[in-house]
This record gives structure tokens, sequence and C-alpha cells, in this order.
């Protein structure tokens, strides 16, 4: 869908969105094709601008990368890091720095890259698909904050084998929280950065910094990670140590999963003092709150299900109704975009 002046409407065009009053009353119904009579009435209605089908991508629909890019890197991680375990010869490890490439290849295909709200959702855990999640989060950030190509790239393949070391440990760390972990257990799983770092520290095609990443994606700000409880860090570190907590705890990866908003009211409370407030309030620019299919109640009482975003506003999603005020199940298809209603606000439903 995309938006556009109604001056600009032309006799084919498709409503792509139901047109409703503040009161919620719908004036012309998804799929309504704008003839020029239509058009005349909502102009003298003070409407102007109207959502039409075409256009490309739906709010609800932005990825950062394609399904079919995923997939393929996700398959190209699994053999590289499996093959790998307790081997010698890291030659065939090389491979990833051409699935960065196909990454940021696909990440800067679409000139409006930057201008996206994405959609990430909580998910099962998988190391490789939470290290193809965490390399383009990262490398997202990273281009927002205009970094330059070579720590894009620096980033992107550290990224991808940043969880390299957990293949050495034997801890159960999938959907569990390691503050619960024995004493023992704990130590061993807070190895694995060191475990990963020292399978690579000598491979001359990889950068420094892209061997920092491994060795330090659990690090903070205020000392208070693992494993050297390092405070000096560089940019490229601080993006990762991020964009790897917000997707660990999203799929759980050493920690009990939490929703999107969970995590980002997490990250607030810790933003400048155990992460890098820059780096936080820049993956705060493009992470929706409320992907679609969460179900939210405004503060109206209403209960909604959210089913697109709003480029630039994370915060304030596109809703359809569910039940009204009273209760009452709503059968019209009622749509609230929150940037038209500036006094209303939302919160997750507790069913």
């Amino acid at each position: 869908m995309k938006l556009i002046k109604l001056v600009n409407v032309k006799g084919e065009d498709v409503l792509a969105r139901a047109i409703v009053t503040e009161e919620y009353n719908e004036l012309l119904p998804k799929g309504t094709v704008l003839k020029n009579e239509y058009v005349d009435k909502l102009m003298n209605l003070g409407i102007t601008e109207v959502y039409i089908e075409g256009g490309g991508i739906t709010e609800a629909e932005a990825l950062i990368l394609k399904e079919e890019v995923k997939e393929k890197c996700k398959e190209q991680v699994q053999s590289v890091i499996s093959r790998h375990t307790y081997k010698t010869d890291n030659s065939d490890m090389e491979i990833l720095s051409h699935t960065t490439e196909d990454i940021i290849s696909n990440i800067l295909e679409d000139e409006n890259v930057v201008e996206q709200v994405y959609e990430i959702k909580e998910r099962s855990a998988d190391i490789y698909e939470h290290s193809i999640s965490v390399c383009s989060l990262s490398m997202l950030v990273a281009l927002r904050l205009k970094l330059d190509k070579e720590a894009v790239r620096d980033i992107g393949i550290g990224c991808l084998l940043h969880e390299l070391g957990l293949r050495y440990t034997t801890v159960e760390y999938e959907n569990r929280d390691i503050n619960g972990f024995s004493e023992k257990n704990l130590a061993e799983y807070k190895k694995h950065p060191i475990y990963g770092y020292s399978a690579i520290k000598d491979e001359d095609w990889l950068s420094q910094c892209s061997k920092d990443i491994i060795l330090g994606h659990h690090e903070r700000i205020d000392g208070s990670g693992y494993p050297l409880h390092t405070t000096n860090q560089r940019t490229e570190l601080c993006i990762v140590e991020v964009c790897d907590f917000f997707d660990e705890v999203l799929c759980g990866i050493g920690y009990q999963r939490l929703k999107v908003h969970e995590v980002i009211e997490y990250l607030k409370i810790y933003k400048g003092l155990s992460f890098s407030a820059d780096v936080v309030n820049e993956l705060f620019t493009f992470v929706a709150v409320y992907p679609a299919g969460s179900i939210v109640v405004t503060s109206n009482g209403e209960k909604a299900e959210v089913i697109g975003q709003n480029k630039g506003f994370p915060e304030r999603p596109i809703l359809r109704l569910i039940t009204d005020r009273q209760g009452n199940e709503v059968t019209d298809n009622i749509t609230i975009d929150l940037l038209e209603h500036n006094s209303m606000f939302i919160k997750p439903y507790i069913g």
C-alpha cells in the first residue's frame, strides 16, 4: 500500500485501508474503487490523504532481509560452523565473508532501508537464525549511525561467527535464564566467547574488529559483562552488544523469552548504564514495539490487533478493533492509525 494525496487519486485506484471517522464509523471499506464522486465527498469532509493498494511492501510486511536470502544465509552459517567444530583447518569459514556481502547487498537493495519500521518477532532458540538476525540488526544500526562500509562488513562477519563458542559447550542454554544456572554451569557458559575467539584468533582473513566482536559480544559498557569485564569499547562492539542481547531474549538463548515490548522496556532502563545510549536509541527508531498480530488494549478500553506500522514511529502502529469500549465484538473492519489519534495510547493485552 502507499499513502497519496486525495487530489492525486485516479479513477481505478483501490482503497487499501478503510476510511473511518473519529467515532470509528466506516465511511468507505477497504477494497473500494475510488470513483470521482467518492473523492469529491471525502474532500468535502476534510480528508486529504488515503492509502491505496500497490506501491510495494506494506508496513506490516517490512523485513530487514528477504526470507529466501535469510534462509540461504542461515544454511551457509550452519554448514560452516557445524563442520568447523574441533577442526584445525578453518579455511572454509572464509565463505562467511561472502555471506556477509550478500546480506549487505540485500539490506542496501531497498533505498528506503533506513526509513522502515521492522518487525522482529520472538521465536524459538536457534543459534544460526540468531546469528543472522544479530548480523542484519547490527549492520542496519551501523548504517544508520553512518559507519563506513569496512566497519559494517567487519560487524557482519563478527556477528555470523559470534556464537561459534557455543559449539564447544555442553551446557543447555535454550529457553533458560543463565542466572539460574549452577555456579559450575554458569562459569562454563560464560567461557563460550573465549572458546570462539580461541578458534579464530590466528585467522588472517578476519579483522581484529570481527575477532573482538566474537570475544566481547557479552561485554557491557559498565564492566558488568563477561568474559573480560571491559568498559572502554569501540562503537562496533557496542552495537553488537545491544543487538545480541535484544535478539537473545526474543528467541531464548541464555534467557527466558520475552515479548518485544518487554525487551524494549528493559533496554530503556539500562541504556546509558549497561548499554550504549546512542545504539539503543538508534535501535528503537526502527524496531516495531508491537509486531503485527500483537493484541493490545487502547486507552479507551478497546481491544485491538496490530496490523501495520508507521515509518518513523515504532510505538504508534495501525490497529484493527476486536472489541469496543463495552467489550462487545466489533464485526466491521474498523482500523485505527495511532498517528491520527495523538491522545490514544496502547498497552499489551493480558488475557
